[in-house]
């Protein structure tokens, strides 16, 4: 190892919706973690790896922070706690819409004994006068904490973050093989492909009552055999994601089947089916199950 080599781990944390996985995708230069408009996209912690020739960044991209309603959630905000303990240092993201950081993110951050970049994101969505006014609030609820403004889908500032949050590794010698871009299996990115397109095509709480678990997942020399389930809360949900003589689920199926092509560069056999699991989002078995807990 030469002595100048550096990594380390960046929890990225914030408010829900505010741009987290856009942004660690934007770092990483790949897409690692589904992006949608919608709140609580991400629900599980998950781990991006941006190398170079003389440093290691890993990501932990985290579901974005809330009060419970639910088990689920619960373990959500689990995750992100342990991200915070985990981190040699805190990326901590909030957006021009969003009135700061909650209180509880804050405290959290206030109390951090490792650094903390605070990143104003999606500043070209706003004047510049509202923009240095929430900049403003910002340092004004942080204090002494570092502060950039981004645009992750503009990829304004993105280069000077990373320069800056290099500047804070620690030395030491990379965690994973430098060709690895996560630690996360492939029929793990393939369970969240079909989920984002649940995400996309279906509307108010029917994605959010949706886990996908990848039941086979075997390839060969000329294709990739996926089965996939979605499990759904209740009948009435199992009807509308499946749709009238099962056109919705054709749709959302074919749409992640191309997605998966382009992510493993290989000819996808997408097979999908859809179950019912009563009030899953509670049921700690469940949860366990489904690698929440």
């Amino acid at each position: 190892m030469d002595k100048k080599d550096k990594s380390g781990w960046v929890s990225v944390v914030g408010n829900p919706n505010v741009g987290k996985s856009t942004l660690v995708n934007a770092l990483v230069g790949e897409k690692m973690s589904i992006v949608t408009h919608k709140p609580q996209t991400t629900r599980k912690r998950i781990t991006a790896i941006a190398n170079g020739p003389d440093y290691q960044m890993v990501f932990s991209d985290t579901p974005g922070v809330l009060k419970p309603h639910y088990k689920m959630q619960e373990a959500m905000m689990q995750k992100v706690g342990e991200a915070l303990e985990d981190a040699d240092v805190i990326l901590a993201v909030t957006d021009t819409e969003e009135n700061g950081f909650s209180a509880d993110l804050l405290t959290k951050l206030q109390y951090a004994k490792v650094p903390v970049i605070a990143v104003l994101n999606k500043v070209d969505l706003k004047k510049p006068e509202e923009t240095a006014a929430k900049l403003e609030f910002i340092k004004s609820q942080l204090k002494s904490k570092e502060l950039l403004m981004v645009s992750a889908t503009h990829d304004f500032n993105v280069k000077e973050l990373k320069n800056m949050l290099l500047g804070y590794l620690p030395v030491g010698e990379p965690f994973y093989p430098k060709d690895q871009m996560s630690d996360l299996p492939e029929r793990f990115f393939a369970a969240e492909i079909l989920r984002e397109k649940i995400l996309i095509h279906y509307q108010k709480e029917v994605p959010y009552s949706v886990e996908v678990i990848i039941e086979e997942f075997r390839e060969t020399e000329k294709i990739t055999f996926i089965r996939a389930v979605i499990y759904v809360n209740r009948h009435t949900q199992k009807g509308i994601i499946i749709g009238h003589k099962g056109e919705a689920l054709k749709k959302t199926a074919t749409s992640a089947r191309k997605d998966m092509e382009k992510w493993l560069d290989a000819k996808v056999f997408l097979e999908v089916q859809v179950k019912v699991k009563k009030d899953w989002r509670d049921s700690e078995s469940h949860l366990k199950n489904f690698g929440y807990l």
